[in-house]
């Protein structure tokens, strides 16, 4: 019998609805011996073929499913029509000159667990962030280096996610030359410089594309108060539709200072721009005292619950933030307010902003709902694809 796990009675539910997660919990046995990385055949309790998946023993996510086909072995060609297709899915962006950046695969809703692939221009920034992925990491660049164009194939696989799979943090080049150290991009028309090398995430938080460009609709004449800027990729879209000025707040001085460069290429002027290099909370409470006050916020905030066990934590930052900037916005001023947290649900996300308006003593109502940009797909069998989620908010 070939490497393979058979999962507990009655605890193949979510595999025939085709989830990709197996958690411990539910092996019954491991069968062959197999190591880290190796493809396993998954078989339900009286030993049907379900599918087949990578083996990870020092994950709680133990098995993430490859595919559901017992007649679609997994080897180069299996990875090669997985990239493909995630590609032709993209076919439009690709073709798109006013946007050179987004993201070409999706790990799990693309099929491919654990890996992502953004597009920064000429260069493929990938991430390996799986045992399944890590042990076919040169055969997956070099299917994607014969798929697409490009100047160089660079790794940031230097996220902590990988030590739940017994795997080093790496960052380096893959194939072709090593990108600059700061990349210039467009995103709809708008010139980007980015980091890939050392930047958040893979650079740019690709998935606010659409996002920052919904922003224009609401920023003439105003005065925009940017959190967690960023290189102001927010800010500057409001500036380019007319904002009258933006203050823009990171803890990082180097961010902010790229995204005064972002600010100069696309030609728009500095004095309407202030930069504030420190924590979020405590520049919020300052304002406060000081009964400053905006026409327009945005809230987007690094990931607060990275397990269950802090949620609740993560729930009071949210309430804690998302009240100040009620606290800040002018008569009807509008909020955009983002969770990246997966495990927030939009429906506790809506509450809390609800109670921090209500705390604020502010009516408030839900214009938008907001989620990350369709090369971000979730699979319809994977709902937890679907982390970013946010709102526009007016203030009365």
């Amino acid at each position: 019998m070939e490497k393979s796990i058979i999962i507990k009675t009655g605890r193949e539910r979510s595999l025939r609805r085709l989830h990709p997660w197996i958690f411990s919990g539910a092996i019954h046995s491991v069968i062959g011996s197999p190591v880290s990385g190796d493809t396993v055949e998954v078989l339900s309790s009286d030993q049907r073929f379900l599918g087949r998946g990578a083996f990870s023993p020092q994950s709680q996510i133990t098995v993430r499913m490859w595919n559901y086909n017992a007649d679609e072995p997994i080897d180069e060609r299996f990875f090669a029509n997985r990239l493909q297709r995630a590609i032709d899915f993209r076919k439009e962006l690709l073709s798109d000159p006013k946007t050179t950046a987004f993201r070409l695969v999706n790990a799990e809703s693309d099929g491919l667990p654990g890996l992502i692939i953004d597009k920064y221009g000429d260069f493929l920034i990938c991430q390996f962030l799986t045992a399944g992925v890590e042990k076919w990491k040169k055969e997956i660049v070099a299917q994607l280096n014969a798929l697409i164009s490009n100047a160089g194939i660079y790794e940031r696989s230097d996220v902590e996610v990988r030590e739940k799979e017994g795997l080093p943090l790496v960052a380096g080049v893959l194939m072709g030359i090593e990108p600059p150290n700061l990349v210039e991009i467009l995103e709809n028309g708008l010139k980007f410089l980015v980091d890939v090398k050392t930047g958040h995430k893979t650079g740019f938080y690709l998935d606010q594309r659409e996002n920052r460009k919904l922003i224009g609709n609401y920023a003439a004449n105003v005065e925009m108060l940017n959190c967690f800027s960023y290189t102001g990729g927010f800010g500057i879209f409001a500036l380019k539709n007319g904002a009258a000025h933006v203050t823009n707040i990171d803890a990082s001085t180097a961010a902010l200072e790229i995204g005064l460069e972002n600010a100069k290429r696309n030609e728009l002027p500095a004095e309407h721009i202030e930069n504030v290099a420190g924590d979020v909370f405590q520049v919020l409470r300052e304002y406060r005292n000081a009964n400053r006050m905006f026409d327009l916020i945005v809230l987007d905030p690094p990931k607060f619950a990275e397990t269950k066990s802090n949620l609740e934590h993560a729930a009071r930052g949210y309430k804690d933030i998302n009240l100040l900037a009620f606290k800040l916005l002018r008569k009807n001023g509008i909020l955009f307010t983002f969770s990246c947290s997966g495990l927030m649900t939009p429906e506790l996300f809506q509450k809390i902003i609800a109670d921090a308006a209500l705390d604020a003593k502010r009516d408030s109502q839900i214009l938008r709902r907001l989620t990350q940009a369709p090369d971000h797909p979730t699979a319809l069998a994977f709902p937890e694809g679907t982390y970013l989620k946010g709102f526009v908010c007016r203030a009365e």
